[in-house]
């Protein structure tokens, strides 16, 4: 049973152990540093803790609330090699080359693509793509794909979302004289492959101080180095220099979707670029937010949750040249084309989580029955689609806490495995893996904190499975302090309106980084538990003083199910939002967690 111990101030409410075995804790925020912010807000008490805790300093609050590109945009001749590469691809646009983008096939590669895309576009000039199969060709560029670009016609290749770490596929384009240009964001080693130029903040020698930009930030600044480049050259196209400001639904798409954190520019880039895609100026967003059923595409839900996935779904399951393209086009009927293809591989995608999920989950519960103290989880199954894996490591993650892997081999997905792994906080799942790798115990593989790849044969499953668990004895400590469930204030029902909502969206946008707010609901009744869709609870929380409705994602079949159909009073934890129904706009919370009373 959980427990809650709190005090009669709601400052002293904390939860000892939730149904989903966590704690709970009221954020401690400086009250002086409280009143020192409080001015910046409107005198509001609620704001100035919630940035107070967010580490914001009043002599940044201005920026932080109100985030321009004007503040924070940087200087692009900061970052390595990217005024070589400016020169390059605008002497490439003049003399019309034969210009090819090889993007990866996620979010954030096909957002990045598309900025280029329009950006040639406006210059008069058609740009060529490419994007890898994952299942048949893997991430980035390989040296078959580069000798393909070669024989059919293209002059200059720029990789973007990948090729910092491709030597085999760089040293082939050297070889064959195709000029390639890489722009990346991931992490890099000192030694740099050949290139005619590589753009990545994550370079070693890079000072830009911008490693912190998805890649389609640092091509957001690339287009902008054009400009300047072009400008300081007294060129441009009969129009004009193209506007890229346009182009920020797509940097922001591209910026949320990877999971880059908010901070600095990048919540310039998703602030503006939100009211930008509420404009509907891009043909193939308006298309798959129509077939998502959003009505105006404004928030950071939409695009990560509702836009994501579906743009995802190509690269999972389907063809990986779709979103791309949809991201590209100006032609509204290829956008509807191209967007009712990608919600159709998305609900196939989802089948096939599903069916995954639920095999992955029986592994789990009997790996924990025999060993409840081990400190990963790793299931892995023939025929396990390597599109999928990453999803059902995390769901895997956020179910148990723990940090998690799932592997996949077989029926068409070629004899050797791949794994995916999703970690918590304060476990280098990454580390993990090279080390795994480095000793033999697997064929391949690395990552970073957060998520990890790996290659292995199927019968090196049991061996992998076995290391792992005895190397992540170690961090039995980090697991337990990733338990813990940060409330930033504890909220009555009836105080949760849209006025309020509206208040702390003031202190967005929230993502990686800048944590949406989490609110505790103390003491409550709960009634009208019913089950929607596959297994969501939804339900009502009420007290003397008022009610509101809440909604628990995949929870129907857990203990936190539980506890809600029991109907004890509980204490509810999680983030209101706003909903528009029939002209009528109400408040619900969506649960993280709940503990009985």
């Amino acid at each position: 049973m959980a427990q809650a111990a709190h005090q009669s101030s709601p400052h002293l409410f904390e939860v000892d152990q939730s149904a989903s075995g966590r704690f709970w804790t009221l954020a401690d925020a400086d009250e002086a540093l409280v009143r020192r912010l409080a001015p910046s807000v409107g005198s509001s008490d609620l704001l100035a803790r919630l940035l107070a805790t967010r580490g914001v300093d009043p002599a940044q609050a201005a920026s932080y609330l109100a985030p321009t590109l004007r503040d924070y945009f940087p200087d692009p001749s900061s970052f390595a090699d990217m005024d070589k590469a400016a020169g390059i691809i605008l002497d490439a646009i003049l003399s019309k080359k034969r210009v090819t983008v090889f993007a990866d096939y996620d979010v954030d590669g096909g957002t990045s693509s598309a900025i280029l895309a329009r950006y040639f576009r406006a210059w008069g000039q058609d740009l060529g793509l490419y994007v890898p199969d994952r299942l048949e060709e893997g991430y980035g560029p390989s040296p078959a794909a580069f000798r393909h670009l070669k024989d059919t016609g293209s002059d200059l290749v720029i990789t973007v979302d990948c090729g910092g770490a491709a030597v085999d596929a760089l040293n082939e384009a050297e070889a064959i004289g195709l000029p390639v240009v890489v722009i990346d964001h991931h992490l890099m080693s000192a030694v740099l492959p050949p290139s005619a130029a590589l753009v990545n903040p994550n370079r070693l020698d890079d000072t830009s101080g911008c490693g912190h930009l998805a890649a389609a930030g640092v091509v957001f600044v690339f287009v902008a180095a054009l400009n300047r480049l072009a400008r300081e050259r007294g060129l441009a196209p009969a129009d004009g220099l193209p506007d890229i400001m346009p182009f920020l639904d797509l940097c922001a798409l591209g910026t949320l979707c990877d999971m880059a954190p908010l901070h600095g520019v990048n919540r310039a880039f998703v602030r503006q670029g939100l009211t930008i895609m509420a404009r509907d100026q891009n043909p193939g967003l308006r298309a798959l937010a129509d077939v998502a059923g959003i009505g105006k595409t404004e928030t950071v839900y939409h695009a990560t949750f509702m836009l994501g996935p579906r743009l995802n779904a190509g690269g999972r399951v389907g063809d990986p040249w779709i979103a791309a393209k949809l991201l590209a086009t100006d032609d509204r009927q290829e956008a509807i084309e191209l967007a009712e293809r990608l919600h159709a591989l998305n609900e196939e995608r989802k089948e096939v989580e599903s069916a995954i999920l639920d095999l992955a989950m029986a592994q789990a519960e009997q790996a924990l029955a025999r060993n409840p103290d081990r400190g990963i989880l790793i299931a892995s199954g023939e025929g396990w689609h390597p599109g999928v894996i990453g999803i059902v490591a995390g769901r895997l993650k956020e179910r148990y806490h723990l940090p998690s892997i799932v592997i996949g081999w077989g029926e068409g997905l070629g004899p050797v495995a791949k794994g995916s792994g999703r970690s918590v906080k304060g476990v280098n799942i990454g580390d993990a893996i090279s080390m795994a790798a480095r000793e033999g115990i697997i064929l391949s593989g690395g990552g970073h904190a957060m998520a990890g790849g790996l290659s292995l044969d199927p019968d090196q499953v049991q061996a992998f499975d076995d290391w792992m668990v005895a190397h992540m004895a170690q961090f039995s400590a980090e697991r337990t302090a990733a338990l813990e469930l940060a409330i930033d204030a504890v909220l009555a029902p009836g105080a949760a309106s849209p006025a309020l909502v509206d208040q702390i969206a003031q202190i967005g946008p929230f993502g990686i980084g800048s944590p949406e707010p989490v609110f505790a609901l103390k003491s409550v009744h709960v009634t009208g538990v019913r089950q929607v869709g596959v297994n969501h609870l939804r339900f009502i929380a009420e007290d003397a003083g008022g009610r509101i409705e809440c909604i628990a994602w995949r929870a129907a079949d857990t203990p936190m199910g539980d506890v809600l159909r029991n109907g004890a009073r509980v204490h509810i934890a999680g983030k209101l939002k706003a909903d528009e129904w029939n002209g009528r706009r109400r408040v619900q919370l969506d649960v993280a967690d709940v503990a009985a009373d």
